[in-house]
């Protein structure tokens, strides 16, 4: 039997994101000029003699793989670079225009309420519809990003890792999937206490169910005197941790979109400045939110937000996205472009509601699976960098005095700077702005409004619950086909053994997608052409059903419809088969996974586990 091997580190770190890039700039730069003799405690424990030892462990193969786009007000980012040029950065430029649409059905098959069907009546009445969407003339300050960027966020963590690699004070390792913390019994510690004591990562030559092959080699052990949670919001390490020490009292994780979005070589003819930003809300459905951002180059991002809250048993992103090009407003600028790359993501949607503990005996989490996205403000990318960045002040401050990462020292140092600083007082206002979406569209924005407008101090009652508690008794679909004909659809696809929401959509009147070859392509040409998916062999999967028979019994089969790389697909005896060739790593399957586990414990059927593969694509 091969021995599992152990590596010693001072520092190490789980996930190379926004947030992780803002830890080891910071850190790295305290070390630098700290120098590896200098006194203080700069020298590492593992290694005499040597500057810290501080690895950071990626799963996806390149530090710039399977991210997203993104317009940022990059306060946090611009504080840690102050004399930055956005023209250092590929794909990265300053915020230059930026609106707020509504966009109108033209086709006339989305689900809308009465009350947005009649604004749609008053607004073409007043002659304010052009081109099937209205120009608000005003854009909300929390939704302004002035002065910021629109940035590639692949192309600027290549950026920033670039330069943390060049000091030669941190290892970074991508293609490396991180398994599981280490959680041992506090040393001298009393009543069971708990601490992290570094992670293993993922155990290599197996087969797709895990068992060993002939190749087999167990995951190193990296024993550390700090773990730095940074894997986002669908990590597997974070989602460990919350497992074993729970959540904070009133908090939870009930609230999620999947973002998906194309990068567009923008036609010739374009007269698009980069810089130009558009929100846009309404349309393809009322819950639905788009975005066009325009990078240097005749490149552009566009792309649409599905939430959890979008209570449709046809829930799906691909398709959505198609037709939203497809609007005459953005039709304009996108008719001949050509797609260059594409990708999704799972977004934590709970914000501070959805905040974990942010320390532990031996470890800290930072960035978005932290809780510090601004729900109201859409906001994430500055918010996670800047977490970051605090962690590494405070790791800096007690390597200076010498004290070790225990619970009470990181509270003090980290998470007292993190609620003193903008990324906590913004957060509490945001913490509550989306609940009127639990009861609609309108009421949603309303909230959003009351929130942003009061400094959080009025925002509608509204309490989120978990995805597939919301989808058992969904009736978004009541009023124009009835629960009887939506069985009869499911039976026949399930009988067909093919995907659901295309039927469903096509009965609800969306009209087929005219592909063209260049930007309008099937989901599996988008794979090819645009997502670059690649797996390595010899990991075991990392989407698992945990028990087959409950799949078998459910009749939604949320997570094929939501999977971004048609990686989930209709299998024997009801139970989802899965080709990790084609997934992404979004993590959509698993909040929209509708069976929930006997055990109590609020999980529901799919596990998301360590795992090789995604994207391939630094343009994301």
């Amino acid at each position: 039997m091969i021995e599992r091997q152990t590596m010693d580190a001072d520092i190490a770190c789980v996930g190379f994101g926004p947030a992780m890039g803002g830890f080891l700039t910071t850190l790295t730069r305290a070390l630098s000029e700290s120098g590896s003799g200098a006194p203080g405690g700069w020298q590492s424990c593992v290694a005499p003699g040597m500057p810290p030892q501080v690895i950071c462990y990626e799963r996806a193969d390149d530090i710039g793989f399977g991210v997203s786009g993104v317009v940022t007000r990059a306060r946090g980012i611009r504080a840690s670079f102050p004399d930055l040029d956005p023209a250092q950065i590929p794909m990265c430029t300053p915020v230059k225009t930026e609106k707020l649409v509504y966009l109108f059905d033209p086709i006339g098959a989305s689900q809308r309420s009465g009350a947005l069907r009649l604004a749609d009546r008053v607004l073409r009445a007043c002659g304010l519809a052009r081109l099937e969407a209205y120009e608000v003339p005003y854009c909300p300050a929390f939704l302004h990003k002035k002065d910021g960027l629109v940035m590639s966020l692949g192309q600027f963590n290549q950026w920033v890792g670039a330069q943390v690699l060049a000091s030669g004070l941190v290892q970074i390792w991508p293609s490396t999937p991180v398994a599981m913390p280490l959680i041992e019994p506090q040393s001298g510690g009393s009543g069971g206490s708990l601490r992290v004591a570094g992670i293993r990562l993922a155990d290599q030559g197996v087969d797709r169910q895990g068992n060993a092959d002939a190749n087999f080699m167990p995951g190193t052990d990296i024993r550390a005197a700090l773990t730095v949670i940074g894997d986002g919001p669908v990590g597997p390490v974070g989602r460990q941790i919350d497992e074993r020490f729970g959540m904070p009292p009133g908090h939870a994780r009930d609230e999620w979109a999947v973002g998906m979005k194309f990068v567009v070589d923008l036609p010739e003819r374009s007269t698009l400045e980069p810089g130009t930003v558009f929100h846009t809300f309404g349309y393809p459905e009322p819950e639905i939110f788009g975005f066009f951002y325009v990078h240097p180059e005749g490149v552009a991002s566009v792309g649409i937000f599905v939430p959890s809250w979008f209570d449709s048993p046809g829930r799906t992103a691909y398709r959505y996205l198609q037709h939203y090009v497809l609007h005459p407003y953005l039709w304009r600028y996108l008719e001949g472009a050509r797609l260059r790359s594409w990708g999704a993501k799972s977004l934590q949607e709970s914000g501070k509601r959805g905040e974990p503990w942010l320390v532990g005996e031996g470890y800290a989490r930072i960035g978005e699976g932290s809780g510090s996205t601004n729900v109201l403000t859409g906001s994430g990318v500055d918010e996670a960098w800047t977490t970051g960045a605090q962690l590494a002040a405070a790791v800096i401050e007690l390597m200076r005095a010498e004290k070790p990462f225990t619970k009470e020292n990181l509270e003090a140092a980290y998470v007292a700077r993190r609620r003193a600083s903008w990324v906590e007082k913004e957060g509490r206002i945001a913490e509550k702005s989306r609940g009127g979406f639990q009861k609609g569209v309108v009421t949603g924005l309303i909230g959003m409004a009351m929130a942003a407008f009061t400094g959080g101090r009025l925002s509608p009652p509204g309490t989120p619950q978990p995805s597939h508690v919301r989808m058992q008794r969904a009736r978004h679909y009541a009023k124009r086909i009835s629960p009887a004909e939506v069985e009869g659809l499911r039976a026949e696809c399930k009988a067909r053994n093919v995907s659901f929401h295309d039927a469903w959509m096509d009965r609800l009147g969306w009209p087929p997608i005219p592909l063209d070859g260049q930007l309008l392509v099937t989901q599996q040409d988008a794979l090819l052409i645009g997502g670059k998916v690649q797996a390595a062999d010899g990991y075991a999967d990392h989407v698992v059903f945990l028990e087959p028979e409950i799949c078998g019994q459910c009749g939604a089969r949320l997570c094929i419809e939501m999977c971004s790389g048609q990686a989930i697909v209709p299998g024997d005896g009801g139970v989802p088969a899965f080709d990790r060739e084609k997934c992404i790593h979004c993590g959509a399957c698993i909040w929209n996974c509708t069976q929930e586990l006997p055990d109590g414990s609020r999980r529901t059927n799919i596990e998301f586990r360590a795992g090789s593969g995604g994207l391939h694509s630094s343009e994301n």
